[in-house]
């Protein structure tokens, strides 16, 4: 004859079951998110070296538009 589970091992099996599809769909989730926060850091790096490529430009024409004035204004005083 066969023995028949009893009611207590029936619902830890049944909890074991649920909490590892728990643990599945948890794992996928952060895996999920750990690659949308790779996406979101590869994007703040390329802002940031965009940002800093336009200081510089803002920099370089702000140099030569006070050049510029200079020259202006030395040519306007002779």
């Amino acid at each position: 004859m066969t023995k028949k589970k009893s009611a207590t091992s029936l619902a830890q099996q049944s909890v074991g079951i649920r909490l590892s599809s728990h643990e599945k769909i948890c794992a996928e989730r952060m895996n999920n998110l750990l690659i949308s926060l790779q996406r979101l850091e590869k994007k703040v790096d390329t802002l940031s070296d965009s940002v800093s490529k336009g200081k510089g430009i803002v920099a370089v024409l702000v140099f030569l538009g006070s050049i510029a004035a200079a020259c202006i204004g030395y040519l306007n005083i002779k």
